[in-house]
């Protein structure tokens, strides 16, 4: 087989139909055992915030289980917003590939009853609300969680609707209109358990602006002069190379940093459920729930952020309440904070007895899979903690009052750092792997 049918292959992991895409997996995973495609190295690199198409990303579960394989992660995780859909085929494509995987998904939630009211936390978008991950959800959980999100993602279909309106007052002086159905929906898997967030909607403006003007300097111009959005140089260049092959994820980017606070209209309750009610749901049913620390920012990683304060200036503040709340877990990405931020934040995990969990928030072409700056030895523990988190969703998955954090488990086993390697032994016997 030459490279060519095999970059079919690869293509086909994006096919509509899951069947199709896990088939071209297995025929892929047969070339490697033949040695017709050569194994990545070996490495121990882990990634627990991995989107696919089930909320935005370039990758359908099986895409994202093959290009983590190919980049040689040890483990990958799953992390949709307000959608599990997607998670028993990130688990099967780990499967034929041998590449162990936990699920999770993400979503938000109204920080309103709590100390914090009033607050923006780590929400660029909206005061009050949080981002919350939702990490190692058992596999007999998994219909209880798609339940939980059908009423979130109506609501924010409902809202979504009247943001495309919005949006389309701003595109028309170009001559351009949205249609929901037609132009956005299309973009998501809403129809088989997917979400459709504020980047389906964005994706779908720069789509229209690149069929309108194509690369060059009258997009950037129309950027610029009709929707007051700065190009920076680094923009510039990508937004007029004809060439570029990422050029409308690059477009969305730019979009997201400055164009969504002229037609974002607040989330309410419905779709952003009162943080104790979150909480309640994911300890009745074995969820590791964590909070996404974002810190104040003056990058982005995935280049979509502007320069912002979130939670640094009330940290002590934010670790109290979330304890008191009852989260187990905090998470965090390194190549995102300066090693001040995070020194801290490690700190503040350890006194207040919070699991730590890392993931590069992968939902673009351009990033890569391996996050350079997790290799770092002070961050040594986050290995171990994403072995754990395999041993914590096998052993609920088993029996959900084996799972790391419930109460029969903690009563065994208060130490949290004996617990740790206590499920992370438990996923290495899994899978075979030595200690």
């Amino acid at each position: 087989m030459d490279q060519k049918q095999i970059n079919k292959l690869i293509d086909q992991l994006n096919a509509p139909v899951e069947f199709d895409r896990l088939e071209a997996l297995q025929k892929l995973q047969n070339l490697v055992e033949s040695g017709v495609i050569a194994k990545p190295a070996a490495g121990r690199d882990v990634n627990n915030h991995i989107h696919s198409t089930y909320s935005f990303s370039p990758y359908s579960p099986s895409k994202a289980v093959w290009r983590a394989w190919d980049a040689g992660l040890s483990t990958a995780g799953i992390m949709d917003h307000d959608s599990i859909s997607g998670a028993l085929e990130f688990v099967a494509a780990g499967r034929i590939l041998g590449l162990p995987t936990t699920i999770g998904a993400e979503c938000r939630a109204s920080f309103g009853a709590t100390s914090l009211a009033g607050r923006r936390i780590n929400n660029p978008d909206q005061e009050n609300v949080a981002y919350i991950a939702l990490h190692g959800v058992p596999h007999s959980q998994i219909d209880a969680l798609d339940n939980f999100f059908k009423p979130i993602r109506k609501a924010r279909g409902i809202r979504n609707r009247r943001m495309t309106a919005k949006l389309n007052e701003l595109l028309a002086p170009a001559e351009l209109l949205l249609d929901y159905d037609q132009d956005i929906m299309t973009l998501s898997l809403h129809n088989e358990g997917g979400e459709v967030t504020e980047r389906h909607l964005l994706y779908a403006v720069a789509l229209k602006l690149l069929e309108r003007f194509g690369p060059g300097s009258e997009l950037t111009g129309f950027l610029a002069e009709k929707l007051g959005i700065p190009v920076s140089e680094k923009a510039m260049n990508q937004l007029t190379d004809s060439s570029n092959p990422h050029i409308a994820y690059d477009l969305l980017g730019l979009l997201k940093s400055d164009l969504v606070e002229k037609f974002y209209i607040p989330a309410d309750e419905e779709e952003c459920p009162p943080i104790a009610e979150v909480v309640k749901f994911a300890s009745e049913h074995g969820i590791v729930l964590a909070y996404p620390y974002l810190g104040d920012i003056t990058s982005s990683v995935t280049g979509d952020k502007k320069a912002q304060t979130f939670e640094d200036s009330y940290l002590d503040e934010l670790f109290t309440e979330l304890k008191k709340l009852g989260f187990m877990a905090v998470t965090y990405m390194p190549s995102r904070n300066t090693r001040e931020q995070l020194t801290r934040l490690k700190n503040l995990c350890e006194q207040n007895g919070f699991f730590q969990i890392s993931g590069e928030d992968i939902n673009q072409p351009r990033q890569a899979f391996i996050c350079e700056a997790m290799r770092d030895p002070f961050f040594a523990n986050l290995y171990d903690a994403a072995w754990a988190l395999i041993g914590h969703e096998l052993t609920a998955t088993d029996k959900l009052d084996d799972g790391m954090f419930s109460s029969k488990t903690i009563a065994a086993r208060p130490d949290l750092n004996e617990r740790i390697e206590y499920y992370r032994d438990q996923a290495f016997e899994r899978h075979n792997i030595g200690g």
